[in-house]
């Protein structure tokens, strides 16, 4: 690798995407408040993909101004239903509330990822995908819940789709690298373009 690279996430799961992928990658996560950099947008008439984008970009630049030479990678990750945005539950309560909004309906999700050079974006993409849910009963979700536990709190949609999450679901589309919240291919096409990884 000729290259050094940041992961702006603290995000176990995008930690190991990358390095079930072979790339050595230090965590740093960026230290903004999401909500604030994403206020502005709500009545500016964004779209899901471009806050996605938003986020990504503002996570990468702020640790690559850390990180002087290094090649930073920002991920963000926008869920919505309908015209609703969810974020993150605070806990299981909210869970529960996330999962019943969930229910019987498609939500999408864009994941957006960013590189970072020096305090200035030099790449962006989004990648969207779609899960339509089966109609769950309360007992239902309070047994997801129970069984699943406080990881679910580290999701935005209360589920993990390589986990016991993937039992909620009736369809998917999209693949599981942009569900997860790290396009995977575009982002590895980039890197090898770049010469910051080999092969």
């Amino acid at each position: 690798m000729t290259q050094t690279l940041i992961l702006a996430s603290g995000s176990r799961h995008r930690q190991a995407l990358l390095r079930q992928a072979g790339i050595e990658a230090m965590a740093d996560p960026s230290t903004l408040d999401e909500r604030l950099v994403e206020a502005p947008l709500k009545d500016s008439g964004a779209t899901p993909d471009e806050v996605a984008l938003v986020l990504a970009e503002a996570k990468a630049v702020d640790v690559s101004e850390r990180h002087p030479g290094a090649l930073v990678i920002g991920a963000d990750q926008v869920l919505s239903v309908g015209d609703e945005v969810l974020h993150k539950p605070a806990d299981m309560e909210g869970a529960r509330r996330t999962l019943l909004k969930l229910s019987g309906r498609t939500h999408h999700l864009d994941s957006a990822v960013v590189l970072a050079k020096d305090g200035e974006a030099v790449w962006r993409h989004v990648s969207r995908a779609s899960i339509t849910f089966r109609e769950l009963s309360p007992p239902e979700i309070g047994r997801y819940l129970a069984v699943a536990g406080d990881g679910v709190l580290t999701s935005v949609g209360a589920y993990q789709v390589e986990g016991l999450g993937i039992r909620l679901m009736s369809h998917i589309e999209g693949d599981l690298f942009t569900i997860i919240g790290l396009p995977m291919l575009p982002l590895l096409a980039e890197l090898r373009s770049r010469g910051a990884i080999d092969g």
